[in-house]
This record gives structure tokens, C-alpha cells and sequence, in this order.
């Protein structure tokens, strides 16, 4: 709170003689501070001539009492028929954004306590609706760190949409098809499972920097199920069976598969098991790579071969009933694919 303050109130009877608070203060301001009439260029300087009580009649709250405010009619009245005068504490600054008064709440939250957003999800749910429940009008929103962070996520989901998209057509435009590259890219979802999984081995919190890992995971984990896409079609080219192709895809191919992800994941070691405060920031980063890297590269070697397994199986079915629905004879490719 700030100093002391004089308010104003306006009595029922004073609006019926058609006086409003705004009125009531306009005409208390003229005659105690002043009203400017006209201003005077002296050279440089800009001289205000103000209008306002003589300084003996402006120094006391009786001279206050004793003003007579005028009506819209043009009467004069006692201002003490039409206001009340009390006493209390002004704000030291008011604060508007928009031309609407605000009010700033903020506080630092220890995240070895408690999660921001856990926080920041109680006070919505919890205190919000009760507040705003008891003032109408009133509205809020979140500023600093936590709006930084929800315009960081809409950003990123924005991104991460559209490095999908970027991905699906480098690996659709070599393969020619549409289909396996939605196989390749369905170890994506067990990538971010397995980041989730290391934030909580580790021990650490899911951060902003976390995110950024999560969203270059998005590109890592394909390679392997991209080399082994690629070994099932070559060897079918070359004249294997479907299901020679996608065993030998697992099993010739396992020894790259495994130390690619092993060496990434090595190599990201020495910024996990840092303690300096600096790599603080980018543990949770090298968190998501590595542990994603290892959970999907597990998931990538059993998931891969059924799927591909699946796709042929599905468009071999569905080619079929086509044939069946027009009544044209099994062609040979849906008897050789079944």
C-alpha cells in the first residue's frame, strides 16, 4: 500500500440532481488542483496558466467540506449534501495493460519440490474457477516462464507436425511406396516412451530442453527400422521369400542395428554423468536421445518384421476382396504376395 488518500463518495440523493462520481471528482480536482486554461510559449518553455481555490481556501479537509459542487443544470449545492469524505490507503502504482487494470501474482518454484506445470495445473483447476466465481469481470492469464513455456510447446508441436511430414517424404519418395514408410515410422511413439523412461531412471524432471530431444529422437529412431525396410526389399528383389526376407532382415542386420544404437547412446554417457551446473541444461536432452535410441532400437527389431508382414498380408486381403466384389479372377501378384 501507499500514502494516505481522501475518497469520495457520492450520496443517492446527489444523482437524482443528475451529479455522477466522475462529475463529483472532476470539479473536487479543478478547484484543489487546477485547471489549465491556456499555455504560454516563453521561449523554450511551456507555461501553464492554471485555475484553482486560492491557497487558503485548499489547505484543510473543511475547506473541502465548505466547496459548493455544481449541477448540470447550473445550481450550486453544499458538498456535503452530495459526498462523503473517508480516509484510507492508496496503491503505490496502478498497473494497466489494454487500458484494463492488472495485478501481478508471481513466485519461484523449486522443481526439486514440486513440477511447474503440477503447479500451474492445481491453480487452474483449484483456485481459479473460485476466483473468478466471486468478482465477475475479472480475467487472468499466465506470463513469464509458464507462458514462455506454453507458447514453447505450441511451437514445438507445430514443428514436430511438420518434421513428420519432412520425414515421410524422404523416405516415401525412394521407396515409391506409401505404405512402408508409415511402417518405418511407427517406432517413433516407443522412441518417446523410452525418453519418458529415462527422465524417470535418471531421476530428472521433463524440460523444455527434454522436448527439444524428443523431437530430434523423431528422425534418429527411423534409421534402424529404415536399414531393415531396406534389407526385406532388396532381398525380395533378389529373389527370396517374403518370410526368408524379413527373418534375414533381423538376423544379418542385427549386429549394425545394435551398435549404431549402443555407440549413439555411448556417446551421449559423458553428458548424462556430468555435474557441472552447465550441463544441467542439456542432460535432459541427451536423456530423451539416449534412452529413446535404446527403446526403440529393442522394440524396432520385433515391431519392424511384423509389420511389414502385416502391410503385405493386408494389401494381398484387401486387393482379393476387390477381385472378389468385381468378379475378376485372383491375379497372380495377390496369389504370389498371400
Amino acid at each position: 500500500t501507499g500514502g494516505k488518500e481522501i475518497r469520495l463518495t457520492i450520496k443517492p440523493d446527489a444523482e437524482a440532481l443528475g451529479l455522477t462520481q466522475a462529475s463529483l471528482g472532476r470539479q473536487v480536482r479543478q478547484a484543489f488542483y487546477g485547471e489549465e486554461a491556456q499555455r504560454i510559449q516563453r521561449g523554450k518553455d511551456d507555461l501553464r496558466v492554471m485555475v484553482r481555490y486560492p491557497l487558503d481556501e485548499r489547505r484543510s479537509i473543511a475547506d473541502l467540506e465548505n466547496m459548493r459542487i455544481r449541477t448540470p443544470e447550473g445550481a450550486e449545492v453544499p458538498f456535503e449534501s452530495v459526498a462523503e469524505v473517508s480516509f484510507g490507503s492508496s496503491y503505490t502504482n496502478i498497473t494497466r495493460q489494454n487500458r484494463a487494470r492488472t495485478v501481478t501474482v508471481s513466485a519461484d518454484i523449486d522443481p526439486e519440490i514440486v513440477e511447474p506445470g503440477e503447479v500451474i495445473s492445481s491453480i487452474n483447476e483449484e483456485f481459479i474457477p473460485g476466483l473468478l466465481s466471486r468478482h465477475a469481470g475479472v480475467s487472468y492469464g499466465l506470463e513469464g516462464a509458464s507462458q514462455e513455456e506454453q507458447d514453447l510447446i505450441r511451437n514445438l508441436t507445430v514443428a514436430s507436425i511438420a518434421a513428420l511430414f519432412l520425414i515421410y517424404a524422404l523416405i516415401a519418395i525412394p521407396l515409391h511406396s506409401y505404405a512402408q514408410p508409415l511402417v518405418i515410422m511407427s517406432v517413433i511413439p516407443f522412441g518417446l516412451i523410452g525418453a519418458v523412461i529415462g527422465h524417470i531412471v535418471m531421476g530428472k524432471a521433463v524440460s523444455m530442453f527434454s522436448l527439444f530431444g524428443i523431437v530430434a529422437l523423431a528422425g534418429v529412431v527411423v534409421n534402424d527400422s529404415l536399414i531393415m525396410v531396406d534389407f526385406i526389399n532388396k532381398a525380395r528383389l533378389a529373389g527370396a521369400s517374403l518370410k526368408q526376407a524379413v527373418i534375414d532382415s533381423g538376423t544379418m542386420r542385427f549386429r549394425a542395428i545394435v551398435l549404431t544404437s549402443f555407440t549413439t547412446a555411448a556417446g551421449l554417457m559423458p553428458i548424462m554423468l556430468e555435474r557441472s551446473v552447465q550441463a544441467q541444461y542439456v542432460i535432459p536432452m541427451a536423456i530423451s536421445l539416449s534412452f529413446g535410441i535404446l527403446f526403440a532400437t529393442a522394440i524396432t527389431l520385433f515391431l519392424i518384421p511384423s509389420l511389414y508382414m502385416l502391410q503385405i498380408d493386408g494389401f494381398a486381403r484387401t486387393r482379393k476382396t476387390v477381385d472378389w466384389l468385381l468378379g475378376r479372377e485372383e491375379t497372380a501378384d495377390t496369389s504370389e504376395a498371400a
